[in-house]
């Protein structure tokens, strides 16, 4: 992924202007194909055309009216193109690279011993390459608070794990994406006292949390340093959920979500480039939240190799 953004960089330097957002879901949707073995015809821009529909999947979340509609588009879009290129891969038309997870749901078989059907098979993909997509939004997260405290960047440059780490959990923790998590009880509960009923919706205020002035104090102020002077326990910090993956409402992804933003951070804080004037406001109206100018960027410098992370 990493050499990939490097790649990319190249020709945004080349670009009158570039639009992070867009850039980097480009990015981000080249690396994870490749890792995945989805082929990409990049004579036809299929990359650009892929991470749009992949950004409007995620873009629909939780939302009603055209966003949403589009992303019904968008999926079902993908999810044909994806069972068409399962179906390839059985007939032998197009090889699936070995031990890659095109090839694992292409081989997968259930307990009964039949295969996928092409349908499924094509979800399953799509539940591994759109969440992965979805770091664009943390990403510009990421360069929105470069912006705003610079001397975030200097640290970033100096090569510190520990601040790097402590730079991506305040990302997380500060920028908004879904304010709630919700979630049907499957059984008759009862939770400090209170009792939920089968079926009933529960909601995880994620934001609410994630800004508690009594688990953060001055939670509205940007301190990545916070977390190197406290260890975070597994349920206060919850951008993606909370409790096990495997047994609560947290995300499985969020370890990968953790490591493509400290690779790419440090990127991004190495990249010399001007901001033009723009609408950098992030409305907490809007789920996901994003930065609605998308981060614009002109005359972007490449880093010196001396100043470059590895």
């Amino acid at each position: 992924m990493t050499a990939g953004w490097d790649d990319a960089v190249r020709g945004w330097s080349g670009a009158e202007q570039t639009v992070l957002f867009d850039a980097s879901s480009v990015v981000l949707t080249r690396g994870v194909c490749r890792w995945a073995g989805v082929p990409l015809d990049e004579g036809t821009g299929e990359a650009e055309h892929l991470a749009r529909d992949l950004v409007a999947m995620v873009d629909g979340f939780a939302t009603a009216g055209p966003r949403h509609w589009r992303a019904r588009r968008a999926r079902s879009r993908q999810e044909a193109r994806f069972a068409q290129l399962v179906e390839d891969v059985r007939s032998g038309s197009v090889a699936a690279p070995d031990a890659s997870m095109l090839a694992a749901v292409c081989e997968h078989r259930e307990a009964d011993g039949a295969p996928l059907d092409p349908h499924t098979a094509a979800v399953e993909l799509l539940n591994v390459i759109r969440p992965t997509v979805a770091v664009c939004w943390f990403i510009v997260h990421a360069a929105h608070a470069l912006h705003l405290q610079p001397n975030q960047r200097e640290r970033l440059r100096g090569g510190d794990t520990a601040c790097t780490a402590a730079f991506v959990h305040e990302v997380r923790r500060f920028y908004p994406f879904a304010p709630f998590l919700g979630g049907l009880a499957v059984r008759d509960l009862s939770w400090q006292g209170v009792s939920v009923p089968a079926d009933g919706m529960v909601l995880l205020d994620v934001f609410g949390q994630n800004h508690d002035e009594k688990l953060w104090g001055e939670p509205y102020v940007f301190r990545p340093e916070r977390f190197l002077e406290h260890a975070v326990e597994r349920d206060e910090l919850i951008p993606q959920g909370g409790g096990e993956p495997r047994t609560g409402h947290r995300c499985p992804g969020e370890g990968l979500t953790i490591g493509l933003l400290e690779a790419l951070a440090l990127r991004v804080a190495g990249l010399q480039y001007d901001l033009p004037d723009q609408d950098l406001r992030i409305s907490l109206r809007r789920i996901p939240a994003r930065v609605r100018s998308g981060f614009v960027v002109r005359d972007i410098r490449m880093p010196s190799t001396s100043s470059r992370p590895a």
